[in-house]
């Protein structure tokens, strides 16, 4: 019996036979495609090294849940959804394009294990996928075309929006899906009209199931040519979409997997200014930080082949929201524009020139707070700190420092805290009479030893207001029975504000001085109360014991009843706990402050909308207590808005930088008298039963 439909392998056109293109697609395709990938990789080879080869279980891992699972496209929740369909039949769909290709040269082709029950099953579940993905990229193209979400604007300095290439891919896709589609429903529908003893099984509903109902208004030539036609469709629009890739935004398809395998598995440090040299080692390079595009590391670059475009980033970045000239989204932008550029598919590569003053300005550089939202909300891993950092690092050699910050800077540099007071007035907070008269602090520049040791910090030092904190600090401790010391005068800056200042030796020198008053002191354990100085000595440092901010401490003191709480003396008023980003982004600590606060009997607490992950910048990261940004409004004025929408009428933080700006924002923004802010030590030890 002849076949019912002549396929690709055997068909010919005026006497020639279609299985040529079935061979010559791919394989210029595949051509196209390796010189494309070679030229883009090109830059990734000059770049600076970058060791992600470390923590493989944790990289699988996050490979598992962030690409294959998608786990934070649902926080924009429709975008997310049909990303995952999108994803999801995407993956599906792959190997029944992948099978597509050589059944043109070889019709009876099955890739191995999906032959038979297993075939059948798949075949079912891949025409699901096709309907779900085109109902998805239809749904996508509408929303993206005509509703355009203000997240994917471009504003007019950084050149045009990628929309029209957003729709083109979204067609591009559903293109595959149909012509996949009525190649298979031309077969079929010829098996019905040809009277085949053994029709193949379609899922009703599904897209192919609606197109064999569609051809089988048509003859048999017709179906013929249909089911030709189609395949070279979508064997010639796979392989231009194979090369069109690496060409723009939608790079991530192809990159994401390797960018998410390489993120970073560890939060609160910064990257080494080179991978391979070690701290000592330092004063021996000739440049510090990225002046250049080939000073970024292979895994930056990655990133900015990688970005989507979705414009999370800049939706959630706090500098973004108040109108600073700061972008994460276009930071990595502008960098794959600039890549592209500079090293053309045609022609030359072209010499490199300095990023700051060409793509990225200072102002841009300096607005971030180092908060980290943006590397939060990426679905693909991207990272900004680091890049930040490095750039700092090089403008800082060059030179190129804010006036504003200067003063801090050599203040720093000479006494070991940004305000450039004496060492000796570090501990003059503990000579309080009334708070001395109840509570007796231990100073390791005396000689004193203990088990714990309380690392104040700069701002809690010497900052007047920031003195009660420290005070409270060491009320709390003394009522939870710990044994603690300060180091006095020995302590200097925890440096992480310096550190992401991009001050590099500067920051070496001040945690060289801490290291060895630290272990000199003898304490088996480091306390402190502020989240700055808690990341720091957490994740940058080496060689101490382990360090707790005093909300675990306090947490952890109630469940065991060293600390006994007495009821609310507010009880009238609604309280809201506002999570620094040094406490939650970068340590992943949002439950023992609000523990705490719950376990003050009558306390009325509420979370603001944006919290936990998703809290908001006060504005007080990387040394921004000192700079002086071009800004519409500020961080924390936003941040008792948001407090003030969620019904609260004081607002709980847990650290001194947090506090200085909320207090501040209440008073520009017109709050004085019906929002107060205050610390969580503060509240704690108001309510502490002694």
């Amino acid at each position: 019996m002849d076949p019912i439909l002549v396929s690709p392998q055997s068909f010919s056109v005026l006497w020639i036979p279609t299985v040529i293109f079935s061979l010559l697609i791919p394989v210029i395709g595949a051509a196209i495609f390796t010189f494309i990938m070679a030229k883009r990789i090109a830059p990734l080879v000059k770049a600076a090294p970058d060791y992600r080869f470390d923590d493989l279980p944790q990289r699988l891992f996050n490979v598992l849940k962030i690409w294959f699972a998608q786990w934070r496209q649902p926080r924009y929740m429709l975008a997310g959804v049909l990303h995952i369909a999108i994803f999801a039949g995407f993956l599906i769909l792959s190997i029944r394009s992948t099978s597509l290709v050589v059944i043109g040269l070889s019709e009876n082709f099955v890739l191995p294990g999906f032959g038979g029950c297993a075939g059948d099953i798949y075949n079912i579940l891949k025409d699901i996928a096709a309907t779900v993905v085109l109902i998805a990229c239809i749904v996508a193209a509408v929303r993206r075309g005509i509703f355009k979400p203000a997240r994917y604007s471009v504003p007019e300095k950084y050149g045009h929006d990628h929309t029209a290439e957003a729709v083109f891919v979204l067609g591009i896709i559903s293109l595959l899906m149909l012509s996949e589609s009525f190649f298979e429903a031309s077969f079929v529908a010829a098996q019905v009209k040809g009277g085949a003893f053994q029709v193949t099984h379609l899922m009703p509903g599904t897209l192919v199931w609606f197109s064999k109902l569609f051809l089988l208004n048509f003859s048999q030539s017709f179906l013929q040519t249909v089911h030709i036609v189609s395949y070279y469709v979508h064997d010639i629009t796979f392989f231009f979409f194979l090369c069109f890739l690496p060409l723009g935004k939608h790079f991530h398809v192809i990159t994401s997997f390797f960018n998410v395998l390489f993120m970073r598995t560890k939060k609160g440090n910064v990257k080494p200014v080179m991978h391979g040299v070690t701290d000592d080692k330092l004063d021996g390079l000739e440049s510090f930080g990225v002046k250049k595009f080939e000073d970024f590391t292979w895994k930056h670059m990655l990133d900015f082949y990688s970005c989507a475009d979705c414009g999370r980033c800049s939706d959630q970045c706090p500098a973004n929201a108040v109108g600073r000239p700061l972008s994460p989204r276009f930071l990595t932008i502008k960098a794959r524009d600039y890549s592209f550029k500079h090293y053309p598919l045609k022609g030359s590569f072209i010499k490199s020139q300095p990023l700051i003053g060409g793509i990225y300005t200072e102002d841009e550089i300096w607005s971030c707070t180092t908060c980290g939202a943006c590397e939060q909300e990426c679905p693909l891993g991207i990272e900004y700190i680091d890049k930040i950092v490095d750039l700092r690092r090089g403008m800082v050699d060059e030179g190129m420092v804010p006036q504003s910050l200067q003063k801090p800077l050599k203040a720093l540099e000479k006494r070991g805290n940004p305000w450039g007071k004496m060492e000796k007035k570090r501990s003059e907070w503990i000579k309080d009479k009334e708070f001395a008269g109840e509570c007796s602090v231990k100073l390791v520049e005396k000689g004193d030893t203990a088990e714990n040791l309380y690392f104040v910090d700069s701002i809690s030092s010497y900052d007047d207001r920031m003195q009660d904190l420290a005070r409270s600090t060491a009320k709390i401790l003394t009522s939870a029975g710990i044994d603690f010391a300060i180091l006095g005068k020995l302590e200097k800056d925890s440096g992480n504000e310096v550190k992401r200042f991009g001050e590099e030796m500067l920051f070496q020198d001040l945690k060289d001085q801490n290291t060895n008053a630290i272990i000199e002191s003898g304490a088996k354990r480091i306390i402190t109360a502020d989240p700055h100085a808690f990341n720091v000595l957490k994740n940058e440092y080496s060689g101490l014991p382990e360090v707790e901010h005093n909300s675990q401490v306090v947490a952890r003191s109630i469940k065991e009843g060293a600390i006994k709480l007495e009821t609310c003396d507010e009880p009238e008023k609604v309280y809201t706990y506002h999570d620094p980003c040094y406490l939650g982004r970068h340590n992943n600590l949002y439950e023992d402050p609000r523990e705490a606060l719950d376990a003050i009997p009558g306390l009325t607490r509420v979370d603001m909308l944006k919290s936990r992950d998703r809290s908001f910048c006060c504005g007080g990261g990387g040394l921004m207590l000192f700079y002086e940004p071009e800004e519409e409004t500020r961080m924390g004025v936003l941040r008792v808005e948001m407090a003030n929408e969620a019904g609260a009428s004081v607002i709980v933080t847990a650290c001194p930088f947090c506090l200085v700006n909320l207090e501040d924002a209440i008073k520009v923004a017109g709050f004085e008298g019906k929002i107060e802010a205050i610390d969580f030590v503060e509240l704690i030890d108001r309510h502490i039963v002694r």
